[in-house]
């Protein structure tokens, strides 16, 4: 759909709202156990609630022992917009804008709510049988507890016959797991996280592995009951994760970033993208958008990857506002605006 400038600015200006939408929208929503609804229980139960908060945005385990944040989680209240009780848990709304401020005033580099989608296969396999755990099931439940606790924006299988037959341990250990890709295919997710889970001895432990792209991670972890081993998987997944898309501080520098084939439904998922980078738009030619952020930019390719954006190569023809082909720079055009574009970052959908 080709829109002129003009046309195209008024209508981007519309779908701000929705631009602003996050995967995860429960990102700074923590829920803790509690004994009691004591002072006392209250205030500890307060204090985990930003360990496990400050664990979901940086992906370090010892972040929230930062020197810096002493004072903070001495009185988490600081940064904490409303909590409550629901049952045997305490329920902490904390304020964004309040906690990433304290957060990177500290010198954390935190990851945003801008997550890999995970499509979870998990295979539990009990003394009553084995069975793959699917959506809507209630005994899915902690798992998707598990993903909220560990901020992962999480997807199961229906859990069908045909997926039952896929979801069988050689599939779901396999090196490459063809089988799985393509029976995943279906609900377009950005990664695949394959657990076996087996009871022995009145504990749980499992193997997983996880794929996103071309890349993959594994490990194994241990439980009381599922319920404990799908946050300790969760929870290694979200440190793997995490240095893939956090930027160091200081490691950013300032890029441009050109997008070819951008609709408004698409600009509304880029502006979310790129909103933690800083991102200022500087041009619309045509459905080509052009913004200049602050990022490194290999986590900024990590970032366009999740929205299935593909990096055009170095050298390769682009699109004008004419949608006219123009060569790459040569020896005859050191001065060609094609060589103007030789310090920017250009994708396409």
């Amino acid at each position: 759909m080709r829109l002129t400038a003009r046309l195209l600015l008024v209508c981007l200006s519309l779908s701000c709202l929705s631009a602003l939408a996050a995967p995860v929208s429960d990102l700074y929503q923590v829920r803790e156990p509690v004994s009691s609804q004591q002072p006392e229980e209250r205030a500890a139960a307060l204090s985990r609630a930003l360990d496990t908060l400050v664990l979901r945005l940086t992906g370090k385990v010892d972040a929230a022992q930062t020197p810096a944040l002493a004072a903070l989680r001495k009185d988490p209240q600081q940064i904490v917009l409303q909590y409550g009780y629901e049952g045997e848990q305490l329920l902490v709304d904390f304020d964004p804008q309040s906690t990433e401020r304290s957060l990177r005033q500290a010198g954390l580099a935190l990851w945003g709510a801008n997550r890999p989608s995970i499509l979870l296969w998990w295979l539990s396999d009990a003394s009553d049988g084995s069975r793959l755990l699917g959506d809507g099931q209630a005994a899915a439940a902690p798992l998707n507890q598990a993903a909220q606790h560990r901020g992962l924006p999480l997807r199961l299988p229906l859990a069908d016959l045909a997926e039952q037959l896929v979801a069988v341990p050689e599939n779901l250990t396999a090196n490459d797991p063809v089988a799985l890709r393509e029976a995943s295919e279906r609900y377009a997710a950005d990664a695949l996280l394959a657990v076996v889970a087996r009871e022995a001895n009145g504990q749980w432990q499992a193997e997983w592995r996880l794929w996103l792209g071309d890349e993959r991670e594994q490990g194994t972890a241990q439980g009381a009951d599922q319920a404990a081993l799908a946050d300790t998987i969760l929870l290694a997944v979200n440190q793997r994760l995490a240095p893939r898309f956090i930027v160091a501080a200081g490691a950013a520098t300032g890029l441009t970033v050109e997008v070819q084939g951008v609709d408004l439904t698409r600009y509304a998922e880029l502006q979310r993208i790129l909103e933690p980078f800083g991102a200022q738009l500087l041009k619309v030619q045509g459905d080509t958008l052009t913004f200049a952020i602050n990022a490194n930019a290999e986590q900024l390719r990590a970032q366009l990857g999740l929205a299935r954006l593909q990096e055009v190569p170095a050298g390769a023809p682009v699109l004008d506002a004419d949608q006219a082909l123009m060569p790459p720079a040569t020896a005859a055009d050191p001065e060609g605006q094609a060589a103007l574009r030789d310090n920017v970052l250009r994708f396409r959908w």
